[in-house]
């Protein structure tokens, strides 16, 4: 076995994209040695591929509502409308919110929320997506807008009888600068007819990340992993992504920004899955090989990996940036979606303890922007 994952690591290490039945070899490889050496190549890539900085990102979530249409059966954090802890913020909430991410130094607002049917303006959907959206770049137009997810554009789509370039469009006009690639679970139709029935499948959730990247629109990625997929399906998941900004790439578009592995939290999800993954905390081992394997998988392509210091612990996310990511995230200042499930990680993270957990490792760090871009100097070279 160690032979293989030898010859599949070199593969890697000599510029060659492995298949997904390689990464599967290293997802299931148990002895020491072969681990070892599976961390190793992806921190040696990670370096190759972007250097030694930990990057990260002033930013704030805003979750302006938790009523939703569907009913997934991971999440703790949606509600029916008048259920106890159901909440819609309006217009002049979410704004007291943008201003004070913005006298806390935030470069971006990251805006997603739960399927609402009444969430709508003039009769339709749109109108109260672009009126939410456009209010925000008014007020701070320095601050940049990563907002609404595949499945958020499909159910605007879906109310208004709109294409998804038309949604794309009309929300770039109005001031989103990026998407978060965000309801992908794991793509692959069997998981998400468990995990998510009531979602977009596969083919719609990277046809419409297709379309944003085919409007100008950036992305990012992640993957919701450590429940019941099986290995495979994750190197498939990971084959779609890679696929995508290939193509991307191709047409001169810029395409995925980053990829981020999001461990399931079960702690407050619905019973049945609950007890059919059979624990409420990621398991760190597992989500830290899988995090080598994807630098390993994608890097050349997707070359920004970032953990989940809400799912992981901050202690847990710095590990990972020894197993192939470069980037710890942003502080968030709320976060309610994963919180709501059980996450122990916390909601938000001042600047100063995400450079001092960088510091640990002798690496240095730098503050950038949604799109990667450095904000200042580099700081100095940590201790």
């Amino acid at each position: 076995m160690l032979d293989t994952v030898d010859a599949i690591l070199s593969r890697a290490l000599n510029n060659h994209d492995l298949t997904p039945e390689e990464g599967v070899v290293l997802l299931t490889a148990r002895s020491p040695d072969a681990i070892a050496q599976i961390r190793r190549t992806a921190d040696v890539l990670r370096q190759q591929q972007v250097g030694d900085t930990v990057t990260y990102v002033i930013n704030r979530n805003i979750n302006f509502t938790n009523i939703c249409e569907q009913h997934c059966s991971f999440c703790a954090f949606r509600r029916d409308e008048g259920e106890d802890g159901a909440y819609w913020l309006d217009l002049e909430q979410i704004l007291q919110k943008a201003t004070d991410a913005a006298q806390r130094g935030a470069t971006e607002i990251c805006m997603q929320g739960g399927l609402n049917p009444k969430a709508k303006r003039n009769g339709t959907s749109l109108a109260y997506y672009v009126r939410i959206i456009e209010a925000i770049p008014q007020a701070f137009p320095d601050l940049h807008l990563h907002a609404f997810s595949p499945q958020e554009v499909q159910f605007i789509a879906r109310e208004d009888g709109l294409r998804y370039a038309d949604v794309i469009v009309a929300l770039r006009d109005a001031g989103v600068g990026s998407l978060p690639g965000t309801a992908a679970e794991v793509l692959d139709d069997d998981v998400r007819r468990v995990l998510c029935p009531e979602k977009i499948d596969t083919a719609t959730w990277l046809e419409i990340l297709r379309t944003a990247h085919q409007q100008g629109m950036p992305t990012t990625s992640t993957m919701l992993s450590g429940h019941i997929e099986t290995p495979m399906q994750q190197m498939r998941h990971l084959q779609h992504l890679r696929s995508l900004q290939q193509s991307a790439l191709e047409r001169g578009d810029r395409g995925i920004t980053e990829f981020i592995l999001l461990p399931f939290v079960g702690q407050e999800a619905p019973k049945p899955l609950r007890r059919r993954v059979g624990r409420d905390q990621p398991v760190l081992t597992d989500a830290l090989l899988l995090t080598a394997v994807a630098r390993i998988f994608l890097g050349r392509w997707i070359p920004n990996h970032q953990p989940s210091w809400v799912k992981l612990g901050l202690a847990g996310a710095i590990e990972a940036l020894s197993w192939g990511c470069n980037d710890i995230g942003g502080t968030l200042m709320e976060e309610h979606i994963t919180t709501m499930a059980g996450a122990q990680g916390g909601t938000c993270m001042e600047v100063e303890t995400l450079q001092g957990a960088i510091a640990t490792l002798g690496r240095p760090y730098q503050q950038r922007d949604t799109l990667y871009q450095p904000v200042r100097s580099p700081e100095v070279q940590a201790a």
